[in-house]
Parts: structure tokens; C-alpha cells; sequence
């Protein structure tokens, strides 16, 4: 019990950040990035595998953060959750971006690319942890695993392919069949 009490003290006291931030609260914003910088940084580099990349991730995080603080929403996610997420996304638009990787670029697999990243975004709003995983469970086994490497590792269809030694297609098929799944099972959940 005095856990949670801690927990949602501690809860309350990032949400009332992030509104102080949103206001133009330069301390404010300080100490969010004193109280949840290190967390950012280990977002980061769990998916560049680079300090310097992960480095200047997390600052363009920080810049979305303040930019974005107005946007915050503690009825729809936790500060850290909102937080993390954008840590997340940053990262993962500057891997996707990053080096001489060749990118799918045909406008459905755009248009589902979005869809997916909607889906991931919503997951991560309600803090569905448990939900997000009876739902991955319920996956075949190769689509809970090009699912989990592409969205929480960072890989493009192609490095998937790659990795897997299977043909781009048919990788894509079993992410947009195991999404269109996972998207049932959470509206269901």
C-alpha cells in the first residue's frame, strides 16, 4: 500500500510538471528532464545501440516534450508512459532515418505503418501492459516476433526480412495479419 501511495505521489508530482512546462515553466522542465532523463536515455539505447545517437535522441525528445507538454493528458496515459513514448517514437524515426537503409516507400505500406504506430500509441496511452500481452500471447509465434522486433526493437520490414531470411512480402504479411489481430483482441480486451 505505501508503494502505490508513493507511486501515485510521484505520478502527481511529474503530471503537475509537465502542466508547469506547458505554461512555460523553464524549472519546471528541468526537473523533468533531472527526474527522467536517465529512463529516456535507456529508451534510447535499447533501440540505437549508440550513445551518441541515443544522446541526440533524447534531446530531440526533450525539445517534442516542451513543445508538446500542453498536449499531456493524465487521464489518458501516465507522465512516464507519455514520456517514454515519445522517446520511443524519436528514436525509432531517427534509426528508420539514419544510414544508407533502404525503406519501403509505397503509399499502403505508409498508410499502414501509420496504422500500426496509432495502435502501439494507444496501447502505451492506457498502460495496457497486461492486456498487450494476453493479446501478443494469443499471436502465432512468427507474428508476436516480427511484431516485437519491428515495434520494440525498432526494425524495418527490410532488416526483418534480412534477419529472418524470408522474403520482404511475406514478412509484411505476417505483421499486418498479426496487427490486424492484436488490434481485435485489444478493442475486445
Amino acid at each position: 500500500m505505501a508503494q502505490t501511495n508513493e507511486t501515485d505521489r510521484a505520478r502527481a508530482q511529474l503530471s503537475g510538471l509537465i502542466g508547469q512546462a506547458a505554461n512555460g515553466d523553464r524549472l519546471a522542465f528541468q526537473d523533468i528532464y533531472n527526474l527522467t532523463s536517465a529512463k529516456l536515455f535507456g529508451v534510447c539505447l535499447r533501440i540505437l545501440n549508440d550513445r551518441q545517437a541515443s544522446e541526440d535522441a533524447l534531446q530531440d525528445a526533450y525539445v517534442k516534450i516542451w513543445r508538446n507538454a500542453a498536449r499531456f493528458d493524465a487521464q489518458r496515459a501516465s507522465p512516464i508512459t507519455w514520456l517514454a513514448t515519445i522517446a520511443r517514437n524519436t528514436a525509432i524515426d531517427r534509426k528508420r532515418s539514419g544510414g544508407n537503409r533502404v525503406m519501403v516507400s509505397d503509399d499502403a505500406i505508409t498508410n499502414m505503418a501509420a496504422k500500426e504506430q496509432n495502435i502501439l500509441e494507444r496501447l502505451e496511452a492506457q498502460e495496457g501492459t497486461e492486456i498487450l500481452n494476453k493479446c501478443l500471447d494469443s499471436l502465432e509465434a512468427r507474428q508476436r516476433n516480427v511484431i516485437r522486433t519491428a515495434f520494440f526493437e525498432g526494425h524495418s520490414y527490410n532488416e526483418l526480412a534480412q534477419k529472418l531470411g524470408t522474403p520482404l512480402g511475406t514478412v509484411k504479411s505476417w505483421v499486418r495479419r498479426g496487427l490486424k489481430r492484436l488490434k481485435d483482441c485489444i478493442d475486445d480486451g
